[in-house]
């Protein structure tokens, strides 16, 4: 009789399921997975050096295809190693399967040696978790764990298997017989179709409408509604905005996109929130660095709010019409109810807000670089296409405001979490998933040192990441809180001694160009970004440079400093 041990029937399930890739590091718990793995040729496995590193590679992979990112660790320090990117994860509402090992069933509970209770721990940062008891429940538990993952709302699930369960053995028959078996799920039913009176509701309010305006958060990209998001627009003439992970949704240098609001957003998105009548709140979490003061967010409008996590409704923000749904269908009934319009008057107003406070920033003196004149180079390089990805800080904020992105899923980003370390392993997870795409991580030289270590996936499999790192030997934004905030008091966010980038570089395999002037970088940029291997570009820019504009933290629209991203 043909047998079959637990650690083999994870990798057969998942194989079976879909899965392809996986990012991992092995342990003591984990041993019979990684010893099938050794002789598994169905999935590619790609050796991260961090767990926490193993995480972002999985989210990366996630955000960049559409499809479920699983990561790999053992127990104790490498299930808790995984935490930061599982709530990552759970932040953006991204699908992944983090699966770790446990110590045997018998030692559970006893303090056993790597032993942690990865699922208590991660209980509030995922959308279920299991820690298997059972052989014959791991077919079910991963089909199951991929279905949570991936519909609905999306987010991470975790699997917890005990070493002697993947030592353990069934027959391959009794497997196929399990794997074939329907599950159900009592009280997991995501409601995909929107109640047809809200959606009434919502038609009549954008027929009346004279100033409306879209606000398209993350949902859209979630559920594929791009072009019913562009239909919606076009047909109605109606002013377009995202919000940071909403950007690529509607084509940013479409007539009618605003660019992001809130606290880094552009003047003419957050002045349309004041004066808006009727906003569309497509897939958002009236999150603080959007609204600000949430009882002064968009005043004036009745509110239109479609998500499909009936959670998110009036969590933050009171709205008129409440839609919980699938936004892609939600649209889809919404736009045979509608009449095309114009709303002239508004589009002119919107329209005059952008050539009024369009961006623009100082140069530096003596041919130095400012970020801002690395990011505009860069956009003329990239012209939209390709794959941006950025860690968090300043040049999150810059990327965001001097980027077009024209297509969905363009830039990945850790938005609710703000996870510094996000973007070295996101760009490879996302070089993985998108092979034949350009994938160019913007990154600070803090949030870069914090996962620096996965550069060596580059050189492993020959990723042809671009990792271009803004460097001002500061902690950016930190700095700049503490410049506006704390009267100068730059209490431990100078990085005056950091590495020497190029030798790190060197140090992994990987190709090192650093641009410190005007000049090198128009004639070296280019050249790097166009290149067929992984690159580091160090740009070394001003110090002292702000995010502009800026809304302080809880405060209005009416406290905007730096409506054409320079100080006022």
């Amino acid at each position: 009789m043909s047998m079959i041990n637990g650690a083999r029937m994870v990798l057969e399930t998942l194989y079976r399921i879909g899965i392809r890739d996986i990012f991992g590091y092995p342990g003591g718990a984990v041993i019979p997975i990684y010893d099938e793995i050794y002789k598994f040729d169905g999935l590619n496995h790609y050796f991260a050096r961090h767990e926490q590193g193993a995480a972002h590679e999985a989210d990366g992979y996630a955000r960049a295809s559409g499809r479920c990112g699983v990561c790999l660790a053992t127990s104790g320090p490498g299930a808790t190693n995984l935490v930061t990117g599982i709530m990552t994860a759970h932040m953006d509402s991204v699908p992944m399967l983090a699966i770790t090992g446990q110590v045997g069933r018998s030692l559970l509970g006893k303090d056993a040696f790597q032993e942690s209770d990865i699922v208590g721990i991660t209980l509030p940062i995922t959308k279920t978790n299991y820690l298997v008891k059972d052989i014959r429940d791991l077919p079910r538990i991963l089909k199951e764990a991929h279905y949570i993952a991936t519909t609905g709302r999306p987010g991470p699930v975790l699997i917890d298997i005990p070493k002697d369960i993947q030592l353990q053995e069934i027959s391959r028959d009794e497997f196929d017989r399990l794997y074939n078996k329907d599950f159900t799920l009592e009280g997991y039913d995501p409601n995909y179709k929107g109640h047809p009176l809200q959606i009434k509701k919502a038609a009549r309010l954008l027929r009346e409408a004279k100033r409306p305006l879209i606000i398209a958060g993350a949902g859209i990209l979630k559920s594929g509604a791009s072009k019913e998001l562009f239909e919606l627009a076009e047909k109605l003439q109606i002013p377009v905005t995202n919000t940071l992970l909403g950007l690529g949704s509607f084509p940013s240098d479409h007539p009618l996109a605003l660019g992001m609001l809130g606290m880094h957003g552009t003047a003419a998105a957050n002045y349309a929130t004041t004066e808006a009548d009727v906003v569309v709140a497509a897939g958002i979490r009236f999150d603080d660095r959007i609204t600000g003061d949430p009882k002064e967010f968009c005043k004036q409008a009745r509110i239109i709010h479609i998500d499909i996590d009936p959670a998110e409704i009036e969590k933050n923000c009171k709205v008129d019409v409440p839609i919980v749904g699938d936004l892609k269908q939600v649209l889809s009934e919404i736009h045979p109810l509608l009449e095309p319009d114009t709303h002239e008057d508004w589009v002119r107003r919107v329209t005059d807000w952008k050539t009024t406070y369009k961006l623009r920033y100082n140069e530096a003196p003596d041919g130095k670089l400012v970020p801002q004149e690395v990011l505009t180079v860069l956009n003329e390089i990239l012209q939209g296409e390709g794959i941006v990805v950025t860690d968090v800080g300043q040049h999150q904020m810059w990327a965001a405001q001097y980027l077009t992105y024209r297509h969905p899923n363009t830039i990945l980003t850790s938005g609710g979490a703000g996870t510094m370390g996000f973007g070295v392993p996101a760009a490879i997870g996302a070089q993985v998933a998108m092979p034949s795409s350009k994938v160019v991580l913007v990154v600070g030289d803090g949030g870069f040192q914090m996962t620096a270590q996965e550069m060596m996936l580059m050189q492993q499999y020959k990723l042809p990441v671009k990792i271009l790192l803004l460097n001002n030997s500061y902690l950016g934004m930190v700095r700049q809180w503490q410049e506006l905030f704390n009267d100068r008091r730059y209490s431990y966010v100078d990085m005056e001694y950091n590495p020497d980038f190029m030798k790190l570089a060197e140090a992994y395999g990987v190709k090192g160009v650093k641009i410190q002037t005007h000049d090198e970088l128009h004639t070296k940029l280019a050249d790097a970004i166009r290149s067929d291997e992984g690159v580091l570009i160090e740009c070394v820019v001003e110090r002292e440079e702000n995010v502009y504009p800026m809304i302080p933290a809880g405060k209005t629209v009416a406290d905007m400093v730096g409506k054409k991203g320079v100080a006022d």
